[in-house]
């Protein structure tokens, strides 16, 4: 079994949400297997706010997750048009995995989620990639052969992976949101399959 890292960041859940449907488009390939792995949350003044194992939801990433991985989903909110500092934080801690080029070569794509519908999804999308590229690694969007990012009204980019999630964080993932995801992990498990292949 091949394993794909879904590595997100979720402050209120709408994040997790979209790694999840990641996740099931990626178990539904034989032969790939979704990790599941977040990070902690950062703080402005000090190293360590957060328990070494979370109370709920997926483990705490490490390097070796990455090194192991044969592709990966990376997940983050959107922070006015970037990715969330948590992710950033644990990106920026990387240069073991790209020294060693453990990433080159492997497929990855993106996913994110703002409170409105032009809060800034693409750019955070663009922003998250531009880190993946410097690794090496192979981008994987979403085509427009998938008809639900025509007809979506919501979330949804060719980029990767999007959410729409109001105000409160109380706008139910749409049934088009929750396709595109599952199509983006189930693309991205079968080009890494394919790229896996010797």
């Amino acid at each position: 079994m091949q394993e794909i890292l879904v590595l997100y960041y979720s402050h209120r859940g709408s994040v997790r949400a979209l790694a999840d449907l990641i996740a099931r488009g990626v178990d539904s390939v034989p032969g790939a297997a979704a990790r599941l792995r977040t990070v902690p949350r950062v703080s402005t003044v000090c190293e360590a706010t957060e328990a070494d194992i979370p109370e709920s939801g997926a483990p705490y990433a490490e390097m070796r997750d990455l090194e192991e991985c044969v592709g990966l989903a990376l997940g983050s909110p959107t922070r006015f048009g970037n990715m969330a500092a948590p992710m950033k934080y644990f990106l920026d801690g990387t240069a073991g995995p790209w020294l060693s080029g453990a990433l080159a070569g492997k497929p990855a794509c993106v996913f994110t989620s703002s409170a409105s519908q032009h809060g800034g999804q693409e750019s955070t999308l663009m922003s998250m990639m531009t880190p993946l590229l410097h690794h090496g690694m192979l981008i994987v969007g979403l085509p427009f052969s998938e008809p639900d990012l025509t007809r979506t009204r919501s979330g949804g980019s060719p980029y990767g992976a999007t959410h729409v999630a109001g105000n409160d964080d109380n706008t139910r993932i749409t049934d088009e949101e929750q396709r595109l995801a599952i199509a983006l992990g189930k693309r991205l498990a079968e080009t890494a399959l394919k790229l896996a292949t010797p």
